[in-house]
């Protein structure tokens, strides 16, 4: 498992670093000081887990998990109990009191693997059945028989997907992550952490830094981050 550590104490960082080198199958592959720093590795690194400390300057570590698209599995690190069932709400894994003691890290490292364990499976069932042609959306008292190719866009809001297609904007209760095994690969594409396009209606790419800004037909314009960069550009050269 790759994983970042986000903390504003050094020391705490590196106290983690040291514990989970006892984990042979955990990698620390980034830390972070704040939830900015955070954001920006979880674009560039796409870690599988990550340690988030609660309570940090400016914006905390819940109020970044409740706002980031499609966080990978999160272990909050706390002094405090009181912020357990937020975090719970918000799909963490675990939490651990600091001082992290090694078995109480063990115990949360088991309940992340089970938790990948399951996704796996589920993604592999998925992918041997055939590729979604048409989808039921409801929001409210609106309902739509909508066909995968009028899709321009799928983004992740939590726990829900907002699907895009003509004017429409309608939110349905299933993660972007449920959704995307059931997608056909070569129509569509994780343009990044949050976000995934319709290829066939793509109007312009343009760089944009070290990634893409992509237009699409009736739809908006969506930035492709610079680790799927080099995918898109694998994907549609001759």
């Amino acid at each position: 498992m790759r994983a970042l550590i986000v903390d504003d104490e050094r020391l705490a960082r590196q106290e983690l670093r040291r514990v989970l080198a006892e984990q042979p199958d955990v990698e620390v592959v980034g830390e972070a000081a704040n939830t900015d720093q955070a954001e920006d590795l979880l674009e560039r690194l796409d870690p599988d887990l990550m340690f988030l400390d609660i309570q940090m300057p400016g914006r905390s570590g819940l109020e970044m998990l409740e706002q980031v698209a499609n966080p990978p599995q999160t272990i909050l690190t706390t002094a405090f109990h009181q912020y357990a069932l937020r975090g719970f709400d918000l799909n963490a894994v675990d939490y651990l009191l600091k001082p992290i003691a090694p078995e109480r890290l063990a115990e949360a490292l088991r309940r992340v693997r089970e938790r990948m364990q399951t996704r796996a499976a589920e993604r592999e069932q998925a992918r041997g059945e055939a590729p979604l042609e048409q989808v039921f959306v409801r929001d409210g008292e609106r309902c739509w028989l909508v066909r995968m190719n009028e899709i321009a866009l799928l983004q992740s809001e939590g726990n829900y997907t907002r699907v895009v297609f003509g004017e429409n904007r309608p939110l349905i209760p299933r993660s972007l992550a449920q959704i995307e095994p059931r997608l056909d690969a070569k129509i569509f594409f994780r343009a990044n952490r949050g976000e995934i396009i319709n290829l066939r209606r793509v109007t312009a790419i343009e760089p944009e830094g070290d990634g893409y800004n992509v237009a699409l037909r009736n739809g908006p314009s969506v930035a492709v981050s610079r680790r799927q960069a080099k995918a898109l550009r694998d994907l549609l050269t001759l």
